[in-house]
């Protein structure tokens, strides 16, 4: 279009193997804080208060820490599917990755009114006092949240622009492009659950499978495992493995994050206690304390766990809690994630990954779900 200067990919510098996983989550940071830098200066070119006011708070969320499983899940799956030599399309979808991330961090704090994200205040709460200092008239607390929609929205924005340059630069960037089209769908439908689930008071088991394979599951490591593994050219047989390996690796990072939702330091965490209690977000951990509480014929507890319970003070958090315990729900839990990682290693030992991949694999769920597989130890 006239008068609209182009987007070029940011320069970054070639990366070749061998990088470990940990490696790669490390290096993302370089490549992220390039192409960020390009998206910034042509931000500015478009308006510079848009720039100064919204993007670059998202470019400060997007760089400001993170565990990048995401990028470290992609890699790993790349060298499963036999991949090495330069990183480079590897970094940059890991960069992608991050982006969309950062996204769905901005929506989901909306979404659940969290104050915190990453020990500092979350993005619609750091709008809503910019909107009070400045004076502004109207709301300030519709004005930060409807600012952040519009981060969340270029977040995603910049994660398609970055995995589409990629993909056409890239010898397989078409079944790396279905990979990232397929993520994005599913990422949505599992907000959407367990928004669903949430007004509509239920708290079954299956539904909050399904969700957390959804919401998490996928999204943080079946897919990209699949997108490493795509840019190495992976047949249907290894991408097969690989969805399985993630699917079982999510779910049991999912779980923890139940855990950790509801027990976790807040130092740890970077959000506020009990904040999935709070919400009554539909987790597997709340399905089963339920269903355990049905079972003894406890009302009481059921009651203090119940969907339409009045979570709203920190005394009722403090009593969700205690049920939680009382039901014995965290065990059972903490047995679900053991059996998960097994499962999960088992599936990826079917790509044929040398063992110090597969031992790459086994140390990334652990250090996602803080259970290392078993069987990992049996690889020589």
């Amino acid at each position: 279009m006239p008068g609209m200067p182009p987007m070029v990919a940011a320069p970054v510098d070639r990366v070749d193997d061998p990088l470990t996983a940990p490696d790669a989550a490390q290096a993302v940071g370089t490549v992220l804080e390039q192409v960020l830098d390009a998206r910034l200066r042509h931000a500015r070119t478009v308006d510079p208060v848009f720039a100064r006011e919204l993007a670059d708070r998202l470019a400060a969320l997007a760089e400001g820490g993170g565990k990048r499983l995401r990028t470290a899940f992609a890699h790993c799956g790349w060298r499963a599917a036999g991949g090495s030599g330069d990183t480079t399309a590897v970094l940059r979808t890991g960069a992608a990755l991050e982006l969309l991330q950062a996204c769905a961090l901005v929506h989901d704090d909306v979404m659940d009114g969290s104050v915190q994200r990453r020990g500092a205040p979350a993005l619609h709460v750091q709008l809503a006092r910019r909107h009070w200092a400045a004076g502004m008239h109207g709301s300030a607390e519709s004005f930060g949240t409807s600012a952040a929609v519009l981060a969340g929205d270029l977040a995603l924005a910049w994660a398609d622009d970055l995995l589409t340059e990629t993909a056409l630069g890239a010898p397989h960037g078409p079944r790396l492009y279905e990979e990232w089209r397929a993520m994005r769908t599913e990422m949505v439908a599992g907000q959407y659950r367990e928004l669903h689930a949430q007004a509509a008071r239920t708290s079954g088991v299956d539904e909050a499978l399904a969700i957390a394979t959804l919401k998490s599951a996928l999204y943080t490591v079946a897919r990209p495992l699949a997108l490493g593994a795509s840019l190495a050219g992976a047949d249907d047989h290894v991408l097969d493995a690989l969805r399985a390996a993630g699917r079982c690796a999510g779910l049991a990072f999912q779980l923890r994050d139940d855990l950790l939702g509801a027990f976790g330091d807040p130092a740890q965490t970077g959000k506020p206690a009990g904040d999935d209690l709070r919400s009554r977000k539909p987790t597997y951990l709340l399905a089963v304390a339920l269903r355990l509480a049905d079972a003894a014929g406890d009302h009481q507890v059921a009651a203090a766990l119940a969907p339409d319970a009045d979570p709203g003070s920190a005394n009722a958090v403090h009593q969700a809690r205690a049920a939680l315990e009382r039901t014995g729900a965290q065990d059972l839990v903490e047995a679900k994630i053991k059996e998960l990682t097994d499962m999960s290693f088992g599936h990826f030992e079917r790509t044929g990954a040398p063992p110090a991949v597969r031992h790459e694999f086994a140390a990334l769920v652990g250090r996602a779900t803080g259970v290392v597989p078993r069987r990992a130890e049996e690889v020589a």
